[in-house]
Order: C-alpha cells, then structure tokens, then sequence
C-alpha cells in the first residue's frame, strides 16, 4: 500500500546544504555560538552582579539573552553534530521537544521585541513619566504575559505535530524538527496545518514588526526635536541599530513560513538559511545592540574586568 500509515520512531536529519558550503557553514555556525554564548553569558553575569542594572529596562535585556542562550543552545550543537559526525538521527520524543522549544523562545522573542520598542518609546517620549508607569512590577508581568501568550499559541501546533502520520519516509530535509518539516514528509495533508502557519506568522511577524516600526518612528520624531547634535546622532544610531535586529528577526521568518501557507515551495536549502538567518544570527548581535552599546553596561562589565567594586549606595 503506497499511503499506508507507519510509526515514526526517529526522523533523520538531512540538513540540505551543499557539499562545497559545509566546511563554511560548521565554521559559521561556531562562531556565531561561541559569540552569542560569550556576549549573553557576560550581560546575564553582569547585570546579576551589579544592583544598579537591575531596573526595569535591564530586566528585558536579561530576559532577551537568557531566550538566546537556550535557543542556540538548542540547535546549534545538534546542527553542527549533523555536519561534522552525521549524527543525524533524532527519536520522534527529543525531535518534538526540540520543536516546543524552537517555537516557544521564538515566539517569546517575537512578543518580547514590541514590548522593548514601547519600552524605549515610553522612555524617550515621556522621560519624567517613565519611572511611575515602567515600574519593575509592570515589567515582570509584561514578560509573564509574553510567555503565557507564547505558550498559548504554541498549544495548537504541538496538538496539530501530534496528529500527523508518516508514510513511507522519516527524512527530514532540514537540519532541525520544526512544524514546516513534519507536515513536508507527512502523509496526512490537512490545510489547517499550513493555515495556523501562516494566520500565526501573519499576526506575530506583521503585528510584531508593525508595533516595533511605529514605536521607533515615534522616538525618531520625537529625537528629531532634541537640540543638541550629538542627542540626535545617538537616537537615530540607536533606533537603525534595533531595527536592523528586529528586521533580521521578523523578515525571514515571514518568508519562510508565509509562503508554505500560500502553496509556494521554498527550496530546503533556502529555509535552512533563511532560519538560520531569523534563529541564529539576532542572538549574537543582541547583545551588541542592546546591551554593548550602553554605558552602564559597559561600565559595570569595565568594573567586572579591573575587579573594581560596584558600591549599592552609588547610583
């Protein structure tokens, strides 16, 4: 029988990448680990250690690099294992936790990066007003709610992966479990599959990207108005910098789940790169961005190095 249903007890892994690219990609992929490990590593280390970042605006930053670390975690290894041993083979149990966890980070992150754009526009546009309205308890219910929505649009697509049945094939052309990959090599072609896919990526990368465009137009009309030259230079520098993340975050992710939906093929090469692209490259340059470029910060991480103490009673 050509259909017939078989349990899948692993999936193979075959991370479509071109032979002559492989040797590039595992040098890539390490380098982008070890740099998003060591720069999320030093901002979750410092802002524990220093009582004076541990404020309202620093509490998104920490929480941004502890979804990094977990993430890359969660996938470079495995993908690196598959490139350098061909230790490609992943139990159907670890493939779908591996696919609850891609998901829920991401869609932690993609809830987390509208809510650190208003962040930043309540601090810019009402300066006098930020303290009184951005308080550490709003925003340790901020980040309750953007895990709790995440987990809840995370609750179909687990549903959904553990209703599909395989025939014939277990190999999974990419270089991770995911829910694109599953319904490729599925055997039960349901269009609410595709569906959820594209309404979801719709709804988190439009209304995401959306939130974040307005709040950063708002801050540079606001920057705009600011007399000094050098005030200017540095809103505008600041509000390019997180756009250029959040886009690298948002874009990617909308082609390569959108398009799926509206029945046009991604090659598995393409959305291997464009995930990785989407997945892998913020995390190492979040904390650059967000956290490098700050003077406390940079401070405190001088402090840290010269093993200087950070006196609580100085602020």
């Amino acid at each position: 029988m050509p259909n017939e249903t078989i349990y899948v007890p692993e999936f193979v892994l075959q991370c479509a990448i071109e032979k002559d690219k492989i040797t590039f990609t595992i040098v890539a992929l390490a380098f982008i680990y070890v740099g998003t490990i060591l720069g999320n590593l030093l901002v979750i280390v410092v802002i524990i250690l220093n009582p004076h970042l541990q404020n309202p605006m620093f509490y998104y930053i920490f929480t941004l690099a502890v979804i990094d670390v977990v993430n890359s975690t969660n996938l470079i290894p495995r993908i690196l294992a598959i490139l350098v041993f061909n230790d490609n083979v992943v139990p159907y149990g670890p493939c779908l936790f591996q696919l609850s966890i891609v998901y829920h980070l991401g869609l932690t992150e993609s809830f987390l990066f509208p809510v650190m754009a208003c962040d930043r526009y309540l601090a810019v546009v009402y300066p006098l007003r930020y303290p009184s309205i951005v308080t550490n308890k709003t925003v340790g219910l901020s980040i309750l709610f953007v895990n709790i929505c995440a987990a809840a649009t995370l609750v179909p697509y687990m549903v959904f992966a553990r209703e599909l049945s395989f025939c014939r094939s277990n190999v999974l052309p990419y270089c991770f479990c995911d829910f694109v990959t599953m319904i490729h090599i599925s055997c039960t072609s349901d269009p609410r599959h595709l569906a959820l896919l594209s309404s979801t990526t719709i709804i988190t990368g439009f209304g995401g990207l959306g939130i974040c465009l307005l709040s950063y137009i708002r801050i540079v009309l606001a920057a705009l108005k600011i007399s000094s030259v050098e005030g200017k230079k540095k809103a505008l520098s600041t509000t390019v910098t997180h756009l250029l993340v959040v886009s690298l975050f948002y874009i990617p992710l909308m082609i390569s789940y959108i398009l799926p939906g509206l029945g046009v093929q991604v090659s598995a090469e393409a959305y291997n790169v464009l995930v990785i692209i989407a997945i892998l490259v913020p995390p190492m340059m979040n904390p650059i961005i967000y956290s490098f470029r700050n003077k406390e910060i940079k401070g405190s991480i001088y402090r840290l190095w010269t093993g200087k103490r950070v006196d609580p009673s100085h602020h």
